[in-house]
């Protein structure tokens, strides 16, 4: 009788063992992969950013400080554009990253609450992640995808991001956020 909390305690310990070894090789993995090359430049293939986005001119705006420090350690371009109503921050990443993040994330960063936050189809069909960011009064439409080499297309940076870790895509990708003043 006294064998049988044994057991238990070293099935149990053997169990919370072998949780603490799984969540330290799942901690390690990015580490066992190449790094990402920080400011990288872009190679010769790097495309040009668009002139238009859904039919309307862009026109390039300058990237804050902050933006500009990120951008410094960003594995691919950073560009912010508008076309007078919308800004469009587009990105090339060159390799998977933990920088490329959710704009809700920079949103909250910011102050902003965030709410209706859900996926929606554009006229394309092309699925987004849309939410409302709202500080002081001031409400925005924020919507992002990103879509890599081949086309595929996530609307979380997660998801996306152990795709092309575990080679299951291809970049170079493109995230796109835009966001519009409601």
């Amino acid at each position: 009788m006294l064998m049988m909390p044994i057991r238990r305690e070293g099935r149990a310990l053997r169990r919370k063992l072998g949780f603490a070894l799984l969540l330290a090789a799942c901690a390690a993995l990015p580490a066992w992969t190449r790094p990402p090359q920080a400011g990288a430049a872009p190679g010769p293939a790097a495309a040009e950013w668009p002139r238009e986005w859904e039919g309307r001119p862009l026109r390039p705006l300058a990237l804050s400080p902050v933006e500009q420090r990120f951008a410094a350690r960003f594995p691919g371009r950073i560009a912010r554009l508008t076309d007078g109503e919308r800004i469009v921050v587009l990105r090339d990443v060159q390799a998977p990253t933990r920088m490329l993040h959710p704009a809700a994330d920079c949103y909250r960063g910011l102050g902003y609450r965030i709410e209706a936050a859900r996926l929606e189809h554009d006229a394309g069909q092309r699925l987004w992640r849309c939410f409302v960011a709202e500080r002081g009064g001031q409400r925005t439409r924020v919507c992002e995808r990103i879509v890599d080499a081949r086309g595929a297309s996530w609307t979380d940076a997660s998801s996306w991001f152990w795709a092309a870790q575990l080679g299951q895509s291809t970049g170079p990708w493109q995230a796109v956020t835009v966001a519009s003043a409601l």
